[in-house]
């Protein structure tokens, strides 16, 4: 066993940027995920051009695939009002599908190494041997002196690690589908209706993502997705009509249950965590993908800058929460906003009428370029 091998849990964005930096400035680095590239995830599939320079100095842009380029935002409440207003900094469009496939490549040529199809069992910290102790679900054992939790929104992990938010169940669920539709290029959308809103924007090869934000309740009482579609969904014009015009390129969508915004924290249990099982952003912010990315960068410079796993651990929690607390914080205030059609009318009354708080509230969930 390597007990100098920095160890990652989970191949999202975060786990592959930590890794690919990492391996980038020698050090040695295991990324275990429990799928195989490619794959589809349940996400909005539009990343904050605050991440772009980065990427495009690391030769991590996915320029490649032609991604969409995004400079717009649409709003509609529940009752079909509508508003729209520009993104100073914008966004591109890109899926999740082949956007982790490339950084999952990119990562091979700097020697990343990878535990494909293969889950963490359990995880403890020897703290006289200041090594974790894994086990997978193959029965592997591994030990490593730094381990990243880079695992997205939920885990079977989380529950051995005891982890607080766990104790307050979530009510949503999230549901995605790829469709082609003929509609701009330049927008992401977001269309409330009663308990969720819906999210929109072009991804590569003219195909687009819709993604939306759901109930349990509303699946539950509707029996299956289709139904529930029709039944909540459908009320809003705007949704409907996206239903009614579109191709729907798969047999059916991916689905995620239980989806959490609840406070976490970025180490806990001696590992640190990265991306979405730090603190998850509303999904109405649409910044979730270019916050993974840049918590992954804060993990990897932590380590890269320490030798001692607290030094490491304080100087990630202190980045993390002067990046992201007061963002995903504001992310939740805002939530409260959607899926009603009362406050819902009354978002897109300020997007109308008041330029001036719109820009401020994308300002508060928007972060500033990252270099």
């Amino acid at each position: 066993m390597n007990q100098n091998q920095i160890t990652i849990i989970g191949g999202g964005l975060s786990g592959l940027i930590a890794a690919y930096l990492l391996a980038k400035h020698g050090k040695e680095v295991l990324l275990i995920e429990k799928k195989s590239y490619p794959f589809h995830r349940v996400c909005g599939e539009y990343i904050s051009n605050e991440v772009r320079d980065f990427l495009i100095k690391e030769n991590l842009f996915p320029s490649c695939f032609n991604p969409a380029e995004i400079n717009t935002f649409r709003l509609s409440a529940v009752n079909g009002a509508l508003a729209e207003v520009p993104l100073d900094l914008g966004g591109f469009g890109i899926s999740r599908y082949n956007f982790d496939h490339f950084l999952y490549q990119k990562c091979q040529e700097v020697g990343v190494k990878f535990l494909l199809k293969t889950q963490i069992a359990t995880i403890d910290y020897i703290a006289k041997k200041k090594l974790f102790d894994l086990s997978t679900n193959h029965g592997e054992r591994l030990v490593s002196p730094i381990v990243l939790a880079a695992y997205g929104k939920r885990s079977k992990i989380d529950k051995y690690l005891k982890r607080p938010y766990l104790k307050q169940r979530s009510p949503y669920i999230g549901i995605k589908h790829h469709i082609k539709i003929t509609q701009a290029d330049h927008i992401v959308a977001l269309h409330n209706y009663e308990g969720g809103y819906l999210g929109i924007n072009r991804v590569e090869n003219g195909h687009f993502n819709l993604c939306y934000l759901g109930s349990r309740t509303q699946l539950k009482a509707a029996g299956n997705i289709p139904a529930m579609e029709q039944q909540y969904l459908f009320k809003n014009p705007h949704i409907k009509a996206i239903y009614e015009g579109a191709e729907f390129l798969w047999e059916k969508p991916e689905v995620i249950n239980e989806i959490s915004f609840a406070t976490k924290s970025p180490v806990e249990n001696q590992v640190i965590m990265i991306g979405d099982a730090a603190g998850m952003i509303t999904p109405l912010c649409g910044n979730g993908m270019a916050i993974a990315i840049h918590s992954g960068k804060l993990a990897a410079n932590a380590i890269l800058k320490h030798k001692n796993l607290k030094a490491v651990q304080e100087e990630y929690t202190k980045a993390w929460n002067y990046f992201f607390y007061s963002r995903l914080r504001t992310g939740r205030a805002v939530q409260r906003l959607f899926g009603a059609p009362l406050v819902s009318k009354l978002a897109v009354n300020v997007l109308k009428k008041s330029p001036f708080l719109a820009k401020k509230l994308i300002l508060q969930t928007h972060g500033a370029p990252i270099k």
